[in-house]
């Protein structure tokens, strides 16, 4: 369910790195993955991230990324679990220099979705389960008109879900 542009499943791990939309506009949902760092699982560091307080000294992988303010709307765990950082009202900071249909800054008008992975890795039953209720949920709350990649809409820049992720999971 979906109250208030949150979603009443999810655990809530408010994030700063949002804005407000430019129109009330709500028809894309982006699918991305990420793991923190590349191909580790299973530890907090995605949520630290995403939210300005990841240690950049942990790992070296995290210097790189230290000057980076990102977030999502949606994580989904190994485990299947969810946490949101943005309402689906705001602008999260997720899809970068994009394009679909033809409509550049697809931050402006869409849900991105993060699955805890990485683009070669099978992406766990759980999910898929967790992310086929969600995108239900926001269907029935939004007027999606299409569930795409990362890859779809920024296509020089990025790759994932990768082609790990088994789009007939998500098929209604």
């Amino acid at each position: 369910m979906i109250n208030n542009h949150l979603l009443t499943s999810a655990a809530q791990s408010p994030s700063v790195n949002h804005n407000d939309r430019p129109t009330d506009e709500i028809s894309l949902v982006v699918i991305h993955n990420i793991s923190l760092p590349p191909g580790e699982f299973d530890n907090h560091y995605i949520e630290q991230f995403f939210t300005n307080q990841l240690d950049f000294d942990l790992h070296p992988y995290f210097k790189t990324i230290k000057d980076l303010q990102v977030s999502a709307h949606l994580l989904i765990k190994r485990d299947g679990s969810v946490i949101q950082f943005v309402p689906f009202d705001k602008r999260a900071w997720h899809a970068g220099n994009s394009s679909f249909n033809g409509k550049d800054n697809c931050n402006d008008f869409s849900i991105g979705i993060e699955l805890e992975g990485t683009d070669n890795l099978n992406y766990e039953t759980v999910q898929y389960q967790s992310l086929r209720t969600t995108l239900k949920q926001l269907k029935t709350h939004y007027p999606i008109q299409a569930i795409v990649g990362h890859s779809d809409v920024s296509p020089d820049r990025k790759t994932d879900p990768g082609e790990a992720f088994n789009w007939d999971e998500i098929k209604d």
